[in-house]
């Protein structure tokens, strides 16, 4: 993770504090060193996490009907019967909507069961949603607690944050856009042990891995968004140009 780089290297640097600091012979002189060593951690601990960015709140309807199809999905869809509809995030999938506004986005996520769509149907009446949405200018906007079960790439669902973006094939994303990604991601980084950030272009790769959980070989979608220069220039932001991004 992009945050244990940070980490790794803050801990070499105390621990030589306290090689150097060693040659004091005092009895009770490492419970000073212990205690300064936890303060100084603490400081660069603060000072390497990511602050939560400004984001505005518009939540989706969640309701009985939407949590029982959620826990449907869930054990039906992925193979995992669970009593909740909470996810532990390890994956980003990074999309476009294809819709060219965040109100008409949010109203599309906003009903419980699909409207149309009639193979996703066929699959799961739960409507299709993601946790966050990006509007072209780089606002954020948030539908969905983070570690709340959100439909939006298949196979990957149970472990993924989705990032829906205002933009498609047409209209490639901002670079307002592509800040804001960066800065979200940066934040969800350092609060959770996430191992891939993927265009949704790229969620088959997972196919075949331990990361895929789909109980129909046969039911997947090929997808172009959000593009490939987008997610090249995002994941140089986020210092991933040399990390395993796909498994």
């Amino acid at each position: 993770m992009l945050q244990n780089r940070h980490f790794d290297s803050i801990t070499k640097t105390l621990q030589n504090y306290l090689k150097f600091s060693g040659s004091f012979v005092f009895m009770e002189v490492w419970k000073v060193k212990l205690a300064v060593f936890f303060v100084l951690w603490g400081l660069c601990y603060s000072s390497c996490a990511q602050e939560r960015p400004a984001m505005v709140q518009r939540p989706i309807t969640w309701d009985s009907t939407r949590e029982q199809l959620s826990l449907a999905y869930l054990e039906e869809r992925h193979g995992i019967p669970s009593k909740t509809v909470d996810i532990v995030p390890k994956i980003i999938v990074v999309h476009w909507t294809d819709i060219l506004s965040v109100n008409k986005t949010i109203r599309t996520f906003d009903p419980v069961q699909l409207p149309g769509r009639p193979r996703l149907k066929k699959a799961s009446m739960l409507n299709v949603s993601a946790q966050f949405v990006v509007g072209r200018d780089g606002t954020i906007f948030q539908l969905l607690p983070e570690t709340t079960f959100a439909r939006h790439t298949i196979g990957l669902n149970y472990c993924s944050i989705g990032i829906e973006n205002i933009g498609s094939a047409r209209y490639p994303l901002t670079e307002a856009q592509l800040q804001a990604n960066t800065t979200l991601i940066k934040y969800l980084m350092s609060k959770y042990d996430i191992q891939h950030v993927i265009g949704h272009h790229e969620y088959l790769a997972f196919q075949g891995t331990e990361w895929w959980k789909e109980t129909d070989p046969a039911y997947f979608t090929q997808k172009s968004d959000p593009g490939a220069i987008f997610m090249q220039q995002l994941r140089m932001n986020l210092e991933m140009e040399d990390a395993v991004a796909l498994p």
